[in-house]
């Protein structure tokens, strides 16, 4: 494989990526219904997962967390480069709509497990 092949190639794998995460427009030459199902599916994993790496978040949007996610990961323009950022990233976009106290920041360090005993 060339070096312009293997440059095109990674650039229509991102495409797809992009198309996957973001919600964008399907790449030429993919089916768009099934990408968006794909879309879809993993959208619900990635709320899933936030939820259970950011319960503050998920409390705070409550009925309405599958479509706060929605949204939010609509808005998003690049993928996340992991569950923890993706859900630190709902956290902040929850905050900044109102519906997450800023106070539940650093919630983490509150759990009694996560205290320090002197």
């Amino acid at each position: 494989m060339s070096a312009e092949d293997r440059r095109r190639l990674e650039e229509a794998q991102e495409r797809v990526v992009v198309a996957l995460v973001t919600g964008a427009r399907a790449p030429e030459g993919f089916d768009a219904d099934r990408l968006r199902a794909q879309a879809a599916s993993l959208v619900s994993k990635r709320r899933s997962v936030v939820a259970r790496l950011r319960p503050d978040a998920a409390l705070a949007a409550g009925a309405d967390l599958r479509a706060e996610f929605a949204a939010y990961a609509a808005a998003r323009t690049d993928p996340p480069k992991g569950y923890r950022e993706d859900a630190d990233a709902f956290a902040a976009w929850m905050e900044e709509k109102g519906r997450l106290p800023k106070q539940a920041r650093g919630w983490r360090d509150r759990l009694p497990w996560r205290r320090k005993t002197s």
